[in-house]
């Protein structure tokens, strides 16, 4: 019995649409730049050859994730794409900066009958998180479905980000809220 659930661990592991810890048969290519770059631009849709996938980020449907130019996904970043048919994907531009914890999410579970477990009332439908180019999100920031944070913000450390941020700005918060325009003289 052992071996054949190895077996089929293993046969799964090799075919899933998704990296990280929890997957040891790909996991241990991050942690060399030549095997992460091979198996990073097998998996994801678009993966640029200066960005990065550390050792402990996840991605569960990577060919429905982009990623550009010199973007370093850290340690303990969670990206979520949709893998149902016509489900929204991630796009993370070039030049994003992102510390560790980040986690982007495409879709939310259903929970509008009182009467039915939330486990049985399947999902939203999905909406793409997209990250422009050269915006920097902090450490621990939550980016919820439909959200696009604009070119050059900043999302401040442990916000959560419910609604999209425009171009050039430092949002903060839980929910994320516009503090003022980058440039701007501190209060």
């Amino acid at each position: 019995m052992f071996l054949s659930e190895l077996l089929q661990r293993i046969r799964f592991w090799k075919a899933a649409d998704r990296l990280g810890p929890d997957i040891p048969y790909t996991h241990w290519r991050l942690h060399f730049r030549s095997t992460m770059l091979r198996l990073c631009k097998e998996k994801f849709l678009h993966f640029d050859d200066s960005a990065d996938f550390r050792p402990g980020a996840y991605a569960i449907c990577c060919s429905k994730i982009s990623i550009g130019k010199r973007v370093v996904v850290r340690p303990t970043t969670m990206f979520f794409a949709d893998p149902r048919d016509g489900g929204a994907g991630i796009t993370i531009e070039d030049d994003v900066m992102m510390g560790s914890g980040v986690h982007l999410y495409v879709n939310n579970h259903r929970f509008d009958s009182p009467d039915i477990p939330i486990i049985d009332q399947g999902h939203y439908v999905s909406e793409p998180v997209v990250l422009k180019r050269g915006c920097w999100l902090g450490a621990n920031v939550i980016v919820l479905p439909g959200v696009t944070i604009g070119d050059n913000s900043v999302v401040g450390a442990g916000s959560l980000v419910t609604k999209s941020v425009p171009a050039g700005v430092l949002a903060a918060g839980n929910p994320a809220r516009v503090i003022r325009n980058i440039g701007d003289q501190r209060p």
